[in-house]
C-alpha cells in the first residue's frame, strides 16, 4: 500500500485515487495529525484506532456510503472514540510551482508574533514567512508533510496565492472554508486546482508539533 506522503503526492499531481467507493484507513503519521480526508469516491481515514471499529461505525451511519465518511454521525463517533475534537470542514486546493521570483516585493520574517503565524507554528513544521505592505504569507509542512500556505491581506488574496507558487519548488496546498467564497475566488483566480475535502482532528490542548514522531 502507498503510503500518506505517496498519495499526496499523487493527487497534487493530478493522479486521483480510485473511485471505487472504498474508504481507506491509515495510521496516523504522527499523534498531531488525525483526520478525514474526502477525494472522489475514496476517502482517506487517518487514526490510530482500530479500522474494524472505523468500519463499523461507518455502516452505522443511515446514509450513502460515498457520504457516511463526513457525515456529522461518524465524525461524532469518531471525536468520542478519540476524545479529539473536529476542526471546520475545508476545501483542498493545489497549486503548482511557478517560475519565479514572485511579482510582489516579498521580504522574509525570521521571528513574527502575528497571530496567523503562532496557529501555523501549532500545526505544521518548517513554517517560513514572508511580508508584503498590507498582507503576510505562512508555509509550512502539514498532514503527510505537504507543503500548505495560508495568507491575508485586504484585496491582496489573489496575488498572495500566486506568489506562493513563485516561491516553492514543489505543489503546495490550501485549506479554504468552502463558506469563503473570497478565498475560493482567489486560488481559483490563482490557478489553485480544488482536489476534495478534509476535517482534522485535534488533540485536547490543540494540535501540536509532528517532526515525524507518533510518540
Amino acid at each position: 500500500m502507498e503510503t500518506l506522503p505517496e498519495l499526496l503526492d499523487a493527487v497534487a499531481r493530478d493522479r486521483f485515487l480510485p473511485p471505487d467507493g472504498t474508504v481507506t484507513v491509515l495510521p496516523q503519521l504522527c499523534r498531531r495529525d488525525a483526520g478525514v480526508l474526502a477525494f472522489t469516491a475514496h476517502t482517506l481515514v487517518l487514526t490510530d484506532e482500530d479500522p474494524a471499529w472505523v468500519r463499523a461505525a461507518l455502516a452505522a451511519v443511515d446514509c450513502d456510503p460515498l457520504a457516511a465518511p463526513m457525515h456529522p454521525r461518524f465524525l461524532t463517533a469518531l471525536m468520542d472514540r478519540t476524545g479529539r475534537t473536529a476542526e471546520t470542514v475545508d476545501a483542498l486546493w493545489v497549486g503548482t510551482p511557478l517560475p519565479g521570483p514572485p511579482v510582489l516585493p516579498l521580504w522574509e520574517v525570521a521571528n513574527a508574533g502575528h497571530p496567523r503565524v503562532v496557529r501555523a507554528r501549532r500545526r505544521r513544521e518548517s513554517v517560513r514567512v514572508w511580508a508584503v505592505d498590507g498582507g503576510l504569507l505562512v508555509v509550512g509542512r502539514g498532514v503527510g508533510g505537504r507543503l500548505e500556505v495560508e495568507g491575508g491581506g485586504a484585496g491582496m488574496g489573489r496575488e498572495l496565492a500566486v506568489a506562493v507558487r513563485q516561491l516553492v519548488d514543489k505543489p503546495v496546498w490550501a485549506q479554504v472554508s468552502p463558506g469563503n467564497a473570497r478565498s475560493v475566488r482567489a486560488f481559483l483566480a490563482a490557478g489553485y486546482r480544488p482536489v476534495g475535502a478534509e476535517v482534522l482532528f485535534s488533540a485536547r490542548g490543540g494540535r501540536t508539533g509532528c517532526s515525524g514522531s507518533r510518540s
